[in-house]
């Protein structure tokens, strides 16, 4: 078993900013990729968005960047870009999140990279499609959502528009990137071939969306419209107790049975029940939503949390994002992971995954702006007058 990670090895050159592409590389890192995180000399601007314990290390930038390298170069001389072509040189993957017009005019689109170093993995995050005629259109998490669908389906289940409460489409896309990536590494492992990746949030985020919503409408000619009626069923929502709520799927046949026969609801008919099988109950969801609805205000939430535990119907009391700190089986798994910091100890929400023979973990705190500018210059064979003129000394 190696602490080493299953991506040790690998050398990732990052010039993704805000959340889709750090999360990506964030996975990397953590997976025991070396991942060099390459800002303009302002920094990329996540850095500034929420709380953090020193300016330009906000909660959010460090989270998303942790086990990075920071290296500040301005891309605008002819030092950064030196400094920039020597890493593609020894690196695996080269990975962007700048829309397609920007970094050609840099003169690090794929071929220019590719020529460099052509069993490169190179993989642009977009908001859309380059092939599409929104391509180079700017994309953010909230525009995503609306273009995707999401605010639809919410209006449908609870009467108003919104979005969700977390970025979906960054977080989704993110995860969609890394597949893509390691996909490609594991071709080129196969056949010694780089190649050109591309991930957009909107195409991501509308497949994502079209997983169960395609439905009935992905057949010629359709069968209904876009939409899997039980996720929009205006009842789909936490149940009321006693003495507070209380989320549970009671759905399959088993699960059901189980349910009727411990519980005897007033409604409940013996035979020829309407809602005997998942067929039908499935037809009139929204309906026996209502019914267990009903039914669930009866007892308390531990109450009925016991009660499903013994019947093993999926339940589970409603929590914050805070308290999942101290979730007895997150903390049992060993999910986060504790870093001393300069700024004190930090507990991060760690790997999600378990390996048997190449577990990942966290590599440690996120990089200052550039601290790291100097010591992979000198690993490039860059000198300091070099080092100097990337960080802007420079002329183009």
């Amino acid at each position: 078993m190696s602490s080493a990670g299953p991506l040790q090895g690998v050398r990732v050159v990052d010039l993704t900013a805000m959340v889709m592409g750090p999360y990506c590389t964030q996975i990397m890192a953590d997976m025991g990729a070396d991942v060099i995180k390459v800002e303009p000399p302002q920094g990329d601007n996540t850095r500034f968005i929420s709380v953090g314990p020193a300016p330009g290390m906000s909660g959010v930038f460090v989270n998303v960047n942790r086990g990075k390298r920071s290296v500040a170069l301005d891309l605008q001389t002819v030092e950064g870009k030196r400094a920039l072509r020597a890493l593609i040189e020894s690196a695996d993957v080269f990975i962007h999140s700048m829309r397609f017009k920007a970094i050609a005019k840099l003169g690090f689109g794929y071929a220019e990279v590719a020529a460099i170093n052509p069993s490169i993995i190179y993989t642009n995050c977009y908001g859309y499609g380059r092939r599409g005629p929104d391509a180079d259109r700017p994309a953010y998490d909230d525009t995503i959502q609306a273009e995707c669908g999401i605010p639809a389906v919410q209006e449908q289940l609870t009467g108003e528009a919104n979005y969700v409460g977390t970025i979906m489409a960054d977080k989704v896309a993110g995860l969609t990137a890394l597949y893509a990536t390691m996909m490609a590494l594991f071709h080129r492992e196969r056949t010694g071939e780089g190649q050109e990746v591309e991930v957009s949030m909107f195409e991501t985020m509308a497949s994502f969306m079209l997983v169960e919503h395609a439905n009935g409408a992905m057949f010629s000619p359709p069968l209904g419209p876009a939409v899997y009626p039980r996720t929009v069923a205006p009842n789909r929502r936490p149940y009321r107790t006693k003495d507070g709520y209380i989320a549970a799927l009671i759905y399959n046949d088993k699960h059901w049975n189980a349910f009727i026969k411990a519980v005897r609801p007033a409604w409940h008919v013996d035979d020829g029940d309407l809602y005997a099988t998942l067929e039908r109950r499935a037809k009139q969801i929204d309906a026996v939503y209502a019914l267990v609805a009903q039914t669930l205000t009866e007892r308390t939430t531990e109450e009925w949390l016991t009660l499903f535990r013994e019947l093993e119907i999926p339940a589970a009391p409603l929590r914050t994002p805070d308290a999942l700190f101290d979730d007895p089986h997150l903390n049992a798994v060993g999910l986060f992971e504790t870093v001393q910091t300069d700024y004190g100890p930090v507990r991060f929400p760690g790997v999600p995954t378990w390996f048997s023979r190449t577990p990942g973990r966290v590599r440690g705190f996120a990089p200052e702006l550039g601290a790291d500018t100097a010591d992979v210059l000198s690993e490039l064979g860059l000198a300091a007058p070099d080092a100097d003129a990337v960080l802007g000394s420079g002329q183009t």
